[in-house]
Protein backbone atom coordinates (compact mmCIF):
# COMPACT_ATOMS: atom_id res chain seq x y z
CA UNK A 1 0.00 0.00 0.00
CA UNK A 2 1.28 3.46 -0.94
CA UNK A 3 1.82 5.95 1.89
CA UNK A 4 2.40 9.65 1.32
CA UNK A 5 4.20 12.24 3.44
CA UNK A 6 2.82 15.76 2.95
CA UNK A 7 4.79 18.99 3.57
CA UNK A 8 4.12 20.68 6.94
CA UNK A 9 5.37 24.00 8.31
CA UNK A 10 6.30 22.85 11.80
CA UNK A 11 7.62 19.68 13.42
CA UNK A 12 8.03 20.03 17.18
CA UNK A 13 7.92 18.00 20.36
CA UNK A 14 9.89 15.67 22.63
CA UNK A 15 10.16 11.93 21.91
CA UNK A 16 11.77 9.19 23.96
CA UNK A 17 14.17 7.33 21.66
CA UNK A 18 13.15 3.72 20.96
CA UNK A 19 15.40 1.04 22.42
CA UNK A 20 18.59 0.40 20.49
CA UNK A 21 18.19 -2.47 18.03
CA UNK A 22 21.78 -3.69 18.29
CA UNK A 23 21.67 -3.76 22.10
CA UNK A 24 18.22 -5.36 22.15
CA UNK A 25 19.39 -8.29 20.00
CA UNK A 26 22.42 -8.81 22.19
CA UNK A 27 20.46 -8.56 25.43
CA UNK A 28 18.17 -11.44 24.42
CA UNK A 29 21.07 -13.54 23.09
CA UNK A 30 23.42 -13.02 26.05
CA UNK A 31 20.58 -13.36 28.54
CA UNK A 32 19.62 -16.64 26.87
CA UNK A 33 23.17 -17.98 27.22
CA UNK A 34 23.73 -16.83 30.80
CA UNK A 35 23.37 -18.53 34.15
CA UNK A 36 20.25 -17.29 35.94
CA UNK A 37 17.70 -14.65 35.02
CA UNK A 38 18.07 -11.33 33.22
CA UNK A 39 15.54 -8.50 33.16
CA UNK A 40 15.49 -5.77 30.53
CA UNK A 41 13.50 -2.56 30.18
CA UNK A 42 13.24 -0.34 27.11
CA UNK A 43 13.81 -3.29 24.76
CA UNK A 44 12.98 -2.55 21.12
CA UNK A 45 9.97 -4.67 20.18
CA UNK A 46 10.52 -4.56 16.42
CA UNK A 47 10.10 -7.69 14.32
CA UNK A 48 13.87 -8.21 13.96
CA UNK A 49 14.41 -8.34 17.72
CA UNK A 50 11.33 -10.45 18.41
CA UNK A 51 12.58 -13.08 15.96
CA UNK A 52 15.89 -13.23 17.83
CA UNK A 53 13.94 -13.86 21.05
CA UNK A 54 11.90 -16.57 19.34
CA UNK A 55 15.09 -18.25 18.09
CA UNK A 56 16.64 -18.24 21.57
CA UNK A 57 13.46 -19.73 23.01
CA UNK A 58 13.39 -22.41 20.31
CA UNK A 59 16.90 -23.42 21.41
CA UNK A 60 16.05 -23.69 25.11
CA UNK A 61 16.06 -20.26 26.75
CA UNK A 62 12.96 -18.88 28.46
CA UNK A 63 12.01 -15.49 26.98
CA UNK A 64 8.99 -13.74 28.49
CA UNK A 65 7.44 -10.30 27.90
CA UNK A 66 6.33 -8.76 31.21
CA UNK A 67 5.20 -5.32 29.97
CA UNK A 68 5.82 -2.71 27.29
CA UNK A 69 9.53 -3.02 26.49
CA UNK A 70 10.01 -5.18 29.61
CA UNK A 71 11.35 -8.72 29.21
CA UNK A 72 12.68 -11.53 31.41
CA UNK A 73 15.11 -14.11 30.07
CA UNK A 74 16.18 -17.30 31.85
CA UNK A 75 19.39 -18.58 30.30
CA UNK A 76 20.42 -22.12 29.48
CA UNK A 77 23.66 -21.78 31.44
CA UNK A 78 25.97 -24.79 31.47
CA UNK A 79 23.56 -27.14 29.68
CA UNK A 80 23.91 -25.04 26.53
CA UNK A 81 21.58 -24.49 23.63
CA UNK A 82 19.70 -27.39 22.04
CA UNK A 83 18.65 -28.16 18.47
CA UNK A 84 15.38 -26.36 17.64
CA UNK A 85 12.45 -28.50 16.49
CA UNK A 86 11.55 -26.25 13.57
CA UNK A 87 13.22 -23.92 11.10
CA UNK A 88 14.50 -20.64 12.58
CA UNK A 89 12.97 -17.83 10.47
CA UNK A 90 14.84 -14.54 10.97
CA UNK A 91 12.62 -12.48 8.68
CA UNK A 92 14.62 -9.40 7.66
CA UNK A 93 17.17 -9.57 10.47
CA UNK A 94 20.80 -9.64 9.38
CA UNK A 95 21.97 -8.91 12.93
CA UNK A 96 20.01 -11.67 14.63
CA UNK A 97 20.87 -14.31 12.04
CA UNK A 98 24.58 -13.54 11.85
CA UNK A 99 25.15 -13.20 15.59
CA UNK A 100 23.32 -16.44 16.26
CA UNK A 101 25.38 -18.26 13.65
CA UNK A 102 28.38 -17.46 15.84
CA UNK A 103 26.55 -18.58 18.98
CA UNK A 104 25.36 -21.83 17.42
CA UNK A 105 28.84 -22.68 16.15
CA UNK A 106 29.99 -23.48 19.70
CA UNK A 107 27.03 -25.63 20.74
CA UNK A 108 26.24 -29.29 20.08
CA UNK A 109 23.20 -28.65 17.89
CA UNK A 110 21.86 -28.64 14.37
CA UNK A 111 19.58 -25.85 13.17
CA UNK A 112 18.03 -24.79 9.86
CA UNK A 113 17.90 -21.05 9.16
CA UNK A 114 15.89 -18.99 6.70
CA UNK A 115 14.59 -15.43 6.25
CA UNK A 116 12.59 -13.21 3.95
CA UNK A 117 13.51 -12.47 0.33
CA UNK A 118 15.81 -9.61 1.33
CA UNK A 119 17.72 -11.59 3.97
CA UNK A 120 18.04 -14.61 1.67
CA UNK A 121 19.77 -12.39 -0.89
CA UNK A 122 22.41 -11.11 1.54
CA UNK A 123 25.97 -12.55 1.75
CA UNK A 124 26.62 -14.88 4.67
CA UNK A 125 30.01 -16.30 3.67
CA UNK A 126 31.66 -13.34 5.40
CA UNK A 127 30.38 -14.88 8.65
CA UNK A 128 30.49 -18.55 7.67
CA UNK A 129 34.11 -18.54 6.46
CA UNK A 130 35.76 -17.77 9.83
CA UNK A 131 33.26 -20.01 11.64
CA UNK A 132 34.16 -22.87 9.29
CA UNK A 133 37.80 -22.35 10.22
CA UNK A 134 36.76 -22.81 13.85
CA UNK A 135 34.84 -26.04 13.15
CA UNK A 136 31.31 -25.13 12.11
CA UNK A 137 29.64 -27.39 9.52
CA UNK A 138 26.99 -26.06 7.14
CA UNK A 139 24.99 -26.85 4.01
CA UNK A 140 25.28 -23.36 2.51
CA UNK A 141 26.00 -23.30 -1.20
CA UNK A 142 28.93 -21.55 -2.81
CA UNK A 143 27.16 -18.17 -2.56
CA UNK A 144 26.62 -18.69 1.18
CA UNK A 145 23.04 -17.45 1.08
CA UNK A 146 20.10 -18.55 3.21
CA UNK A 147 18.36 -20.94 3.64
CA UNK A 148 20.84 -23.51 4.99
CA UNK A 149 21.53 -25.78 7.96
CA UNK A 150 24.29 -25.38 10.56
CA UNK A 151 25.85 -28.00 12.83
CA UNK A 152 27.82 -26.68 15.79
CA UNK A 153 30.69 -28.29 17.64
CA UNK A 154 31.69 -28.73 21.28
CA UNK A 155 35.33 -28.79 20.17
CA UNK A 156 35.44 -25.47 18.35
CA UNK A 157 38.99 -24.12 17.86
CA UNK A 158 39.92 -20.51 18.56
CA UNK A 159 41.33 -18.48 15.67
CA UNK A 160 42.96 -15.14 15.00
CA UNK A 161 40.88 -13.37 12.35
CA UNK A 162 41.10 -10.08 10.47
CA UNK A 163 37.76 -9.43 8.71
CA UNK A 164 38.30 -8.19 5.13
CA UNK A 165 35.33 -5.82 5.54
CA UNK A 166 34.58 -3.50 8.45
CA UNK A 167 31.64 -5.38 9.98
CA UNK A 168 30.48 -5.43 13.58
CA UNK A 169 28.33 -8.46 12.77
CA UNK A 170 31.30 -10.52 11.56
CA UNK A 171 33.41 -9.46 14.54
CA UNK A 172 30.58 -10.31 16.92
CA UNK A 173 29.87 -13.72 15.37
CA UNK A 174 33.52 -14.74 15.73
CA UNK A 175 33.74 -13.51 19.33
CA UNK A 176 30.50 -15.27 20.27
CA UNK A 177 31.79 -18.50 18.77
CA UNK A 178 34.95 -17.90 20.78
CA UNK A 179 32.99 -18.06 24.04
CA UNK A 180 32.84 -21.85 23.66
CA UNK A 181 36.08 -22.37 21.72
CA UNK A 182 39.30 -23.96 22.92
CA UNK A 183 41.94 -21.25 23.31
CA UNK A 184 41.87 -17.50 22.79
CA UNK A 185 39.89 -16.02 19.90
CA UNK A 186 41.30 -12.77 18.50
CA UNK A 187 39.64 -10.39 16.04
CA UNK A 188 41.76 -7.68 14.41
CA UNK A 189 39.87 -4.75 12.90
CA UNK A 190 41.56 -2.35 10.48
CA UNK A 191 38.75 0.12 11.26
CA UNK A 192 36.87 0.10 14.54
CA UNK A 193 33.19 -0.90 14.26
CA UNK A 194 30.36 -0.57 16.78
CA UNK A 195 31.45 -2.15 20.06
CA UNK A 196 28.17 -3.18 21.69
CA UNK A 197 29.14 -6.86 21.75
CA UNK A 198 32.32 -6.13 23.68
CA UNK A 199 30.60 -3.73 26.11
CA UNK A 200 27.64 -6.00 26.78
CA UNK A 201 29.72 -9.18 27.12
CA UNK A 202 31.64 -7.42 29.88
CA UNK A 203 28.34 -6.40 31.45
CA UNK A 204 27.35 -10.08 31.52
CA UNK A 205 30.62 -10.94 33.26
CA UNK A 206 32.94 -11.93 30.42
CA UNK A 207 36.57 -10.82 30.29
CA UNK A 208 38.01 -9.39 27.08
CA UNK A 209 41.33 -7.70 26.34
CA UNK A 210 42.00 -4.87 23.90
CA UNK A 211 45.15 -3.74 22.16
CA UNK A 212 46.02 -1.13 19.54
CA UNK A 213 48.55 -2.41 17.00
CA UNK A 214 51.30 -0.14 15.56
CA UNK A 215 49.36 -0.09 12.27
CA UNK A 216 46.39 1.46 14.06
CA UNK A 217 44.36 -1.76 13.90
CA UNK A 218 42.21 -2.70 16.89
CA UNK A 219 42.69 -6.13 18.48
CA UNK A 220 39.98 -7.76 20.62
CA UNK A 221 40.74 -11.03 22.41
CA UNK A 222 38.45 -13.41 24.33
CA UNK A 223 39.39 -16.66 26.06
CA UNK A 224 37.10 -19.62 25.55
CA UNK A 225 35.17 -21.38 28.29
CA UNK A 226 33.81 -18.24 29.93
CA UNK A 227 30.33 -18.25 31.47
CA UNK A 228 27.92 -15.33 31.37
CA UNK A 229 25.89 -14.20 34.37
CA UNK A 230 22.35 -12.83 34.18
CA UNK A 231 21.83 -9.12 34.80
CA UNK A 232 19.19 -6.39 34.97
CA UNK A 233 19.63 -3.57 32.46
CA UNK A 234 17.91 -0.68 30.71
CA UNK A 235 18.36 -0.68 26.93
CA UNK A 236 19.74 2.68 25.71
CA UNK A 237 17.94 4.70 23.02
CA UNK A 238 18.81 3.89 19.41
CA UNK A 239 20.89 6.61 17.69
CA UNK A 240 20.05 5.17 14.26
CA UNK A 241 16.29 5.51 14.84
CA UNK A 242 16.71 8.90 16.52
CA UNK A 243 18.47 10.14 13.37
CA UNK A 244 15.16 10.26 11.48
CA UNK A 245 13.52 12.47 14.11
CA UNK A 246 16.57 14.73 14.36
CA UNK A 247 16.70 15.09 10.57
CA UNK A 248 13.00 15.99 10.52
CA UNK A 249 13.68 18.77 13.05
CA UNK A 250 16.66 20.10 11.08
CA UNK A 251 14.66 20.32 7.84
CA UNK A 252 11.39 21.69 9.22
CA UNK A 253 10.99 25.48 8.66
CA UNK A 254 9.90 25.76 12.31
CA UNK A 255 11.67 22.71 13.69
CA UNK A 256 11.92 22.20 17.46
CA UNK A 257 12.53 18.50 18.10
CA UNK A 258 14.05 16.83 21.17
CA UNK A 259 14.90 13.13 21.30
CA UNK A 260 15.52 11.86 24.83
CA UNK A 261 17.79 9.09 26.09
CA UNK A 262 19.89 8.59 22.94
CA UNK A 263 22.97 6.39 23.22
CA UNK A 264 26.17 8.42 22.73
CA UNK A 265 28.83 5.99 21.58
CA UNK A 266 31.77 7.01 19.34
CA UNK A 267 31.26 3.92 17.17
CA UNK A 268 27.67 5.06 16.41
CA UNK A 269 27.93 8.87 16.34
CA UNK A 270 29.05 9.45 12.75
CA UNK A 271 25.70 10.78 11.50
CA UNK A 272 25.56 13.42 14.22
CA UNK A 273 29.20 14.40 13.68
CA UNK A 274 28.58 14.85 9.95
CA UNK A 275 25.31 16.74 10.52
CA UNK A 276 27.19 19.20 12.73
CA UNK A 277 29.89 19.56 10.05
CA UNK A 278 27.05 20.52 7.67
CA UNK A 279 25.86 23.21 10.09
CA UNK A 280 23.21 21.41 12.15
CA UNK A 281 24.24 22.96 15.47
CA UNK A 282 22.72 20.11 17.47
CA UNK A 283 22.19 20.59 21.19
CA UNK A 284 23.08 17.78 23.61
CA UNK A 285 22.41 17.33 27.33
CA UNK A 286 23.76 14.57 29.57
CA UNK A 287 21.14 12.02 30.60
CA UNK A 288 23.12 9.40 32.54
CA UNK A 289 23.97 5.81 31.58
CA UNK A 290 22.23 2.58 30.58
CA UNK A 291 23.83 -0.85 30.07
CA UNK A 292 27.28 0.73 30.19
CA UNK A 293 26.42 3.29 27.50
CA UNK A 294 26.35 7.08 27.89
CA UNK A 295 22.92 8.67 27.28
CA UNK A 296 22.14 12.17 26.01
CA UNK A 297 19.09 14.23 25.05
CA UNK A 298 19.45 15.69 21.55
CA UNK A 299 17.77 18.84 20.23
CA UNK A 300 17.37 19.90 16.59
CA UNK A 301 15.88 23.05 15.10
CA UNK A 302 15.85 24.32 11.53
CA UNK A 303 19.34 24.67 10.09
CA UNK A 304 20.54 25.90 6.73
CA UNK A 305 22.83 23.01 5.88
CA UNK A 306 25.89 23.06 3.63
CA UNK A 307 27.21 20.15 1.58
CA UNK A 308 30.52 18.52 2.56
CA UNK A 309 32.79 15.62 1.64
CA UNK A 310 31.97 13.02 4.30
CA UNK A 311 35.24 11.89 5.97
CA UNK A 312 35.84 8.21 5.25
CA UNK A 313 36.98 7.71 8.85
CA UNK A 314 33.35 8.23 9.92
CA UNK A 315 31.75 5.78 7.47
CA UNK A 316 31.77 2.74 9.79
CA UNK A 317 30.18 4.76 12.61
CA UNK A 318 27.22 5.83 10.44
CA UNK A 319 26.77 2.90 8.06
CA UNK A 320 23.03 2.65 8.82
CA UNK A 321 22.37 6.39 8.54
CA UNK A 322 23.42 7.09 4.94
CA UNK A 323 19.85 7.09 3.57
CA UNK A 324 18.76 9.85 5.97
CA UNK A 325 22.09 11.67 5.50
CA UNK A 326 21.30 11.70 1.76
CA UNK A 327 18.03 13.47 2.58
CA UNK A 328 19.93 16.14 4.54
CA UNK A 329 22.31 16.48 1.59
CA UNK A 330 19.35 16.98 -0.76
CA UNK A 331 18.17 19.99 1.27
CA UNK A 332 21.68 21.41 1.75
CA UNK A 333 23.41 24.09 -0.28
CA UNK A 334 26.23 22.75 -2.42
CA UNK A 335 27.62 19.28 -3.01
CA UNK A 336 27.81 16.37 -0.58
CA UNK A 337 30.17 13.52 -1.47
CA UNK A 338 30.17 10.03 0.08
CA UNK A 339 33.07 7.64 -0.60
CA UNK A 340 34.37 4.47 1.06
CA UNK A 341 30.85 3.17 1.75
CA UNK A 342 30.81 0.05 -0.46
CA UNK A 343 29.34 -1.91 2.49
CA UNK A 344 26.03 -0.21 1.63
CA UNK A 345 25.77 -2.51 -1.39
CA UNK A 346 24.99 -5.49 0.86
CA UNK A 347 22.58 -4.05 3.43
CA UNK A 348 18.81 -4.73 3.43
CA UNK A 349 18.93 -3.46 -0.14
CA UNK A 350 21.72 -2.18 -2.37
CA UNK A 351 21.49 1.04 -0.40
CA UNK A 352 23.64 3.06 -2.78
CA UNK A 353 21.32 2.25 -5.66
CA UNK A 354 18.23 2.70 -3.50
CA UNK A 355 19.38 6.10 -2.17
CA UNK A 356 20.18 7.36 -5.67
CA UNK A 357 16.78 6.24 -6.97
CA UNK A 358 14.99 7.84 -3.98
CA UNK A 359 16.60 11.21 -4.64
CA UNK A 360 16.27 11.17 -8.42
CA UNK A 361 12.56 10.39 -8.43
CA UNK A 362 12.10 13.47 -6.23
CA UNK A 363 14.01 15.82 -8.49
CA UNK A 364 17.39 15.84 -6.74
CA UNK A 365 20.61 15.68 -8.75
CA UNK A 366 22.73 12.72 -7.65
CA UNK A 367 25.56 10.65 -9.13
CA UNK A 368 26.12 7.01 -8.18
CA UNK A 369 29.63 5.64 -7.69
CA UNK A 370 30.86 2.16 -6.79
CA UNK A 371 31.50 3.08 -3.16
CA UNK A 372 29.08 5.96 -2.58
CA UNK A 373 27.27 8.84 -4.21
CA UNK A 374 27.44 12.60 -4.79
CA UNK A 375 24.38 14.77 -4.13
CA UNK A 376 23.78 18.23 -5.61
CA UNK A 377 21.90 20.06 -2.86
CA UNK A 378 18.70 21.97 -3.61
CA UNK A 379 19.30 24.74 -1.05
CA UNK A 380 16.17 23.82 0.89
CA UNK A 381 13.92 23.51 -2.16
CA UNK A 382 13.66 19.76 -2.80
CA UNK A 383 10.99 19.32 -5.52
CA UNK A 384 9.46 16.08 -4.17
CA UNK A 385 6.43 14.59 -5.85
CA UNK A 386 7.97 11.15 -6.45
CA UNK A 387 6.98 7.59 -5.59
CA UNK A 388 9.94 5.87 -3.90
CA UNK A 389 10.59 2.17 -4.39
CA UNK A 390 11.61 1.07 -0.89
CA UNK A 391 13.09 -2.29 -1.99
CA UNK A 392 12.06 -3.92 1.32
CA UNK A 393 14.41 -1.52 3.15
CA UNK A 394 13.04 0.13 6.30
CA UNK A 395 15.62 2.93 6.28
CA UNK A 396 14.80 3.93 2.70
CA UNK A 397 11.10 4.05 3.61
CA UNK A 398 11.62 6.21 6.70
CA UNK A 399 14.10 8.51 4.95
CA UNK A 400 11.68 9.18 2.08
CA UNK A 401 8.84 9.94 4.50
CA UNK A 402 11.04 12.42 6.37
CA UNK A 403 11.93 14.04 3.05
CA UNK A 404 8.24 14.55 2.31
CA UNK A 405 7.66 16.61 5.46
CA UNK A 406 9.73 19.51 4.05
CA UNK A 407 9.75 18.99 0.26
CA UNK A 408 7.83 21.24 -2.13
CA UNK A 409 5.43 18.41 -3.03
CA UNK A 410 4.41 15.25 -1.15
CA UNK A 411 6.69 12.20 -1.27
CA UNK A 412 5.20 8.71 -1.48
CA UNK A 413 6.61 5.24 -0.75
CA UNK A 414 5.40 1.93 -2.14
CA UNK A 415 5.48 0.04 1.17
CA UNK A 416 5.88 0.78 4.88
CA UNK A 417 5.41 -2.70 6.36
CA UNK A 418 9.15 -3.30 6.82
CA UNK A 419 9.47 -0.28 9.13
CA UNK A 420 8.21 -2.56 11.91
CA UNK A 421 11.46 -4.52 11.73
CA UNK A 422 13.41 -1.72 13.41
CA UNK A 423 11.12 1.13 14.48
CA UNK A 424 7.49 0.08 15.01
CA UNK A 425 6.66 3.43 16.68
CA UNK A 426 7.95 5.54 13.77
CA UNK A 427 4.56 6.57 12.38
CA UNK A 428 3.23 7.42 15.83
CA UNK A 429 6.32 9.42 16.75
CA UNK A 430 6.24 11.38 13.49
CA UNK A 431 2.53 12.13 14.02
CA UNK A 432 3.30 13.38 17.55
CA UNK A 433 5.78 15.85 16.05
CA UNK A 434 3.13 17.06 13.60
CA UNK A 435 3.91 15.11 10.43
CA UNK A 436 1.13 14.43 7.94
CA UNK A 437 1.74 10.88 6.69
CA UNK A 438 -1.22 8.86 5.43
CA UNK A 439 -2.18 6.07 3.07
Amino acid sequence: MVWTSHPVKRLAGAIRAPGDKSCSHRALIFGGLADGESRFTGLLEGDDVLRTGQAMQAMGAMVTRTGHGAWEVTGVGSKGLASPKGVLDFGNSGTGSRLLMGVMAGHDLTASLTGDASLCSRPMNRVLNPLRQMGLKDTAGQDGKLPFTLTGSKTLKAIRYAPPQASAQVKSAVLLAGLNAEGETVVVEAKATRDHTERMLQGFGATLSFKMEPSGAHEIALKGGQRLQGLDAEIPGDPSSAAFLIAAGLLSPQGDVTVEGVMSNPTRSGFYDVADMMGAGLGAEERGEAAGERLIDLHAGYAGLKGIAVPERLVASMIDEFPILAVLAAFATGETQVTGAEELRVKESDRIGAVVAMLRVNGVGVEETEDGFTVQGCAGLVPGGGLVETRHDHRIAMSALVMGTSAQKPVSVDDVSMIDTSYPEFMGHMATLGADIRS
